[in-house]
């Protein structure tokens, strides 16, 4: 007899009463009262709790007193990376409150640390423009750390409080796990001069709420200091990493910049200038109606008026991409919001109102669209207005509706000044600038028209596709393969060593156009760039549609010597640039052929005869391994050049048989680095490249050179 233990489901659990609701009653509702909802269902705060959660918290405290320099109270801020996992800003600002509250009871500090919706940002006149809004920032930090203390120097003393999860007391010792008590109440700790103030605050993220491989990362965290010292002129940011990561001594890096968004436009600028940094300022006021609270404590709805500032650098380049950076109050809005929508439309309406004038459309011609008009483009837009309206409590989209109309108003008068302007400079620059525009109006309409024209041809008309073209028999996409293959030598032995009923091959001579450096019809008119976007069949750059694509892999095979790495890289700038989801969608591959073949003297029963290895140091252990097992193999090794140098089954046992063949993937994880690298090893500014190659000749090993 056996015993069978049944686990009954949820449905079996519930009585007929539970089934058709009736016991679902008041009792079931849980209410999360204060930083207990913030613990509960921290992603609603900060986002997530990885690393991005991680950053957020420390940007919540930064921008306080970030929020102190705008007002003109605080000209220094340090942040410091401790060796113990926890972080601490430091300001020379007014300090927050150490008064009494009187509706709480509590001190200033306490209520900003420990009561949502809390702060001097409501409209009380102690911000004018300000980041935090919300007044969860620090009491959001607080109930997601294990221990935070707060340091105010203000009114002649130094006032010091610590939580331990956002409740309130004192801790024997130092550090997240030193004892505890929830004595509760703001101390004074000691005598300073009455002029001295400013906030000091440390945290220990809890891990109890994030994730365990969640860190600070101190490139983003550079990143974000050096762009709010641009966008507050006069601000000095220190940096200071005392974590000793990887043995690394502890470093500082001061942030400090008095040429505000024109500077900050120069630095991410990447091309040559078309025209100088154009600074575009104005303001407008909007009226919107906000609850505000009354002499008996209640919120009534008021009428109000807001000034709204615009102040926006900008400048166009000779390369192609678009670089928009948006901010509300230093605080970056990397999804845009009105304020970016305003913009947009105002450069690609005042663009197309002067070329009009001006004759340099055709009147045949359509007008330029808003990529067009920004192609080349640098620009830094930044508003300031009190209590803006954003889009969730991570401040990434601006959603004040006043702001679009402003911004407008103010980028239409001020564009149209300097593109109408009849001084010799501003003119001459202009100009370039509407040529410019022209210019990438008419290449996206010849793309378009090549796209169109390429899509009227099916697959099927061999006619439409290169004659060096050697194609495979079936049309199941996501079983076919194309092999782009370097060189005719290489392209013989690869059609008799490949599959014909699922893989394709398509030759190239040498190295192809470096796109990265050229414009859209210089790369349409290069017969290899071509070649591949017509036999790939889904078009290019922004009219490219992967369901359209004739290949489920494209594999890209090259010899493994540097030329070969430099053609691999040539075709990655290719498809990074004008077919990037191909490599989003993780089909894009690079073949890794053999550098080596071993030849066995009388191999065992069931061991391959040849041995291949794919690198100097493989090579080296697997001759280290036949000699230490006694097997004996021929001392002619068998070095390959290029692919050419391989017979047929050569090739298809190591480089095209699926069975045994090693592919890499090619995908990108960081889009924003990805592009980045492309820009600084294939762009327009080749002055660094050569600096590296010079100044790195002297070390470089020369037994590695094949020659």
């Amino acid at each position: 007899m056996t015993a069978e233990t049944t686990v009954p489901s949820s449905t079996a659990l519930l009585t007929g009463a539970d089934r058709d609701g009736s016991n679902y009653t008041a009792r079931h509702l849980l209410v999360l009262e204060g930083l207990e909802a913030v613990r509960k269902r921290p992603g609603m705060y900060i986002g997530s709790t990885d690393s991005r959660g991680l950053m957020h918290c420390l940007w919540e405290i930064i921008d306080n007193a970030v929020d102190e320099a705008l007002g003109g109270y605080c000209d220094h801020i340090e942040v410091l990376l401790h060796g113990d996992g926890s972080v601490e800003v430091r300001d020379n600002g007014r300090g927050i409150p150490v008064d009494v509250e009187p509706k709480t009871g509590l001190s200033g500090v306490e209520v900003v640390m420990t009561k949502l919706h809390a702060g001097g940002k409501f409209g009380g006149g102690s911000y004018a423009a300000s980041g935090g809004l919300h007044g969860v920032g620090a009491s959001v930090v607080n109930a997601l750390s294990a221990r935070l203390d707060v340091e105010v120097d203000r009114g002649g003393h130094t006032h010091a409080v610590s939580f331990r999860r956002g409740v309130p007391g004192a801790f024997a010792a130092s550090g997240a796990d030193a004892p505890f008590e929830a004595t509760g109440g703001l101390r004074r700790t000691k005598k300073i001069a009455k002029a001295r103030t400013g906030t000091r605050v440390r945290y220990w993220a809890d891990r109890q709420i994030f994730l365990k491989d969640a860190r600070l990362d101190l490139e983003t965290l550079h990143a974000r200091a050096r762009q709010t010292a641009f966008l507050v002129p006069g601000l000095t940011i220190v940096v200071r990493d005392e974590r000793g990561v990887d043995g690394a001594p502890p470093a500082a890096e001061t942030f400090h910049y008095d040429g505000g968004i024109s500077e900050f436009c120069e630095y991410l600028a990447q091309d040559r200038a078309v025209c100088d940094t154009l600074r575009l300022t104005g303001e407008g006021t909007f009226k919107e109606t906000v609850p505000v609270l009354d002499d008996r404590g209640h919120m009534t709805p008021t009428e109000v008026t807001r000034t709204l500032g615009v102040d926006i650098a900008l400048r166009w380049g000779t390369g192609y991409d678009t670089t928009v950076r948006s901010f509300v109050n230093i605080i970056a809005t990397p999804k845009g919001g009105t304020h970016v929508a305003g913009f947009e439309r105002a450069v690609t309406r005042t663009v197309n109102e002067v070329l009009r004038s001006a004759k340099l459309l055709r009147v045949a011609e359509d007008d330029v669209v808003k990529d067009d008009a920004m192609e080349g483009m640098t620009a830094v837009v930044t508003v300031r207005l009190a209590e803006p309206q954003f889009e969730g409590q991570t401040k990434e989209v601006l959603g004040t509706s006043a702001a679009s109309r402003i911004v407008a108003a103010v980028v239409s008068k001020e564009l149209k000044a300097f593109l109408t302007s009849t001084k010799r400079d501003d003119k001459q620059q202009a100009r370039a600038v509407l040529d410019k525009v022209v210019a990438a109006a008419r290449t996206r309409i010849a793309a378009r028209q090549h796209k169109e024209a390429q899509r009227r041809k099916t697959a099927l008309e061999t006619s439409s596709l290169p004659a060096k073209l050697a194609d495979c028999r079936s049309d199941d996409v996501d079983r076919s393969e194309l092999f782009i293959v370097e060189g005719d030598s290489a392209l013989g032995t690869a059609k008799v060593a490949r599959n014909s009923e699922f893989q394709a091959l398509l030759p190239i001579r040498g190295k192809i156009l470096n796109v990265q450096k050229s414009s859209v019809s210089d790369m349409l008119k290069n017969a290899e760039c071509g070649a591949i976007i017509q036999v790939i069949g889904a078009g290019s750059g922004r009219t490219f549609d992967i369901d359209q694509a004739r290949y489920g892999k494209i594999v890209m095979m090259t010899d493994a010597d540097v030329d070969g790495s430099h053609i691999r890289c040539l075709l990655l700038t290719l498809f990074q640039r004008y077919m990037r989801p191909m490599v989003e969608a993780g089909r894009v591959f690079a073949a890794v052929p053999p550098l080596h073949r071993i030849e066995l003297v009388q191999p065992k029963r069931g061991q391959d005869k040849y041995v291949y290895t794919y690198s100097d140091n493989e090579l080296r252990n697997k001759l280290m391994e036949f000699e230490r097992k006694g097997v004996r193999y021929k001392d002619s090794i068998q070095r390959y050049k290029g692919l050419g140098e391989m017979d047929a089954d050569q090739l298809a046992e190591t480089t095209m048989d699926p069975r045994h063949r090693t592919l890499r993937r090619i995908n990108i994880g960081d889009i924003e680095a990805a592009e980045s690298a492309f820009d600084l090893l294939m762009g327009n500014d080749v002055a660094p490249r050569k600096d590296f190659i010079t100044n790195s000749a002297a070390t470089l090993d020369r037994s590695r050179i094949d020659v």
